[in-house]
């Protein structure tokens, strides 16, 4: 299976998905500077993949830090290293907004940093920095498997199941958080077909989800978004399973934009809408979608494809990334601790502690 984050040499090595499914490359990062723009610039996308991302970006400042204050014991030089990891570390999470799961990894990474820095200096600093980003990765793949096991006790046999965006490999540690259920149930022998929405403006289901699903051998059908609604009338669509990049206390979900357009959907023809994501995509500070802040990228990524326009000139476009997917339109929310149900509100506190 292939890997989208990769810790090589010394440098954090990342899947340039943009080029996907033609092209195979690796994009090196050097430093925390080239890591956040890797992740602001989409090489590397998905929230566990990004957030694995950003705790190797802060191990990446933690060894630039070692480089450039080498006293150990020294007061201000380990004053002048924590300095520079908190900038690294917000330069980061800046990166992009929507996926709690950066956040997450970089503070984690550096409150074991910082740790480490007071304890031993900033050489022993660096290492603790590079093994919980390791331990962070490591932790992601394990949960992912739960997730797969947990989400397909759900399936029904003999389901097709469609999925919006790319929650796979691609976009965690490995194996996946959506196509992780689907990779799982169709190991169950219960799942028959999955049909992947091409998801505009990236196509990310088209470049990517169909992709990694031809590779592991499990049937695919490709579908432009607008003809979900379609297909589910048809009776063929059993259930809908979708990654998260961040869930609010009430349950509330954000995900690739068009998501909550298939939730209402599924309401309207009684199928039910899964939500894969491990217990870090929650963020219990926010009590409900609303506050969740909701990235809005370039215009030019509507009205354009692939370069060339497909708008009339002087024609404005609106690009969020995301939305948002009220509690009360979701099944389930599948972790790699269990599956929350309804009310989801209530029950997500035993899942996250």
């Amino acid at each position: 299976m292939v890997q989208a984050v990769r810790w090589e040499q010394g440098a954090l090595s990342l899947l340039d998905q943009r080029l996907l499914p033609h092209e195979v490359k690796y994009v090196t990062c050097a430093d925390y500077r080239q890591t956040a723009k890797a992740i602001a610039d989409m090489i590397v996308r998905g929230a566990p993949a990004i957030g694995i991302s950003g705790g190797y970006g802060l191990a990446l400042a933690a060894f630039e830090a070692a480089d450039r204050f080498k006293a150990s014991g020294d007061s201000g030089e380990d004053s002048a290293a924590e300095h520079f990891l908190k900038h690294a570390a917000s330069v980061l999470i800046s990166a992009r907004p929507t996926a709690v799961n950066l956040s997450w990894a970089v503070e984690r990474v550096l409150g074991k940093t910082l740790s480490a820095l007071a304890q031993g200096g900033i050489t022993h600093a660096a290492q603790a920095a590079l093994e919980e980003a390791r331990a962070i990765e490591l932790e992601d793949v394990e949960a992912n498997r739960r997730i797969g096991m947990h989400g397909a006790a759900l399936i029904r046999p003999g389901s097709a199941i469609m999925t919006h965006c790319n929650a796979g490999a691609l976009a965690t540690g490995g194996w996946g958080t959506a196509l992780g259920v689907i990779r799982q149930a169709r190991a169950e022998n219960k799942v028959t077909m999955v049909y992947a929405n091409e998801t505009r403006p990236w196509l990310q289901g088209a470049r990517l989800t169909a992709w990694e699903l031809m590779q592991d051998g499990i049937p695919v059908t490709l579908l432009a978004d607008s003809a979900a609604g379609y297909i589910m009338s048809l009776g063929k669509v059993d259930a809908v399973v979708v990654g998260a990049d961040r869930i609010a206390a009430n349950g509330d979900v954000a995900n690739k934009i068009g998501t909550y357009t298939l939730a209402c959907l599924c309401k309207y023809h009684d199928i039910p809408f899964y939500v894969a994501a491990p217990v870090s995509t929650f963020d219990l500070s926010l009590a409900c979608g609303r506050q969740i802040k909701i990235e809005e990228r370039s215009e030019q990524e509507v009205l354009e494809f692939m370069g060339k326009p497909v708008a009339p000139a002087g024609a404005r476009a609106f690009n969020p990334s995301f939305d948002v997917t009220p509690a009360e339109l979701i099944s389930a929310i599948i972790t790699e601790k269990g599956t929350v149900f309804p009310p989801l509100e209530k029950h997500i506190s035993a899942v996250v502690k």
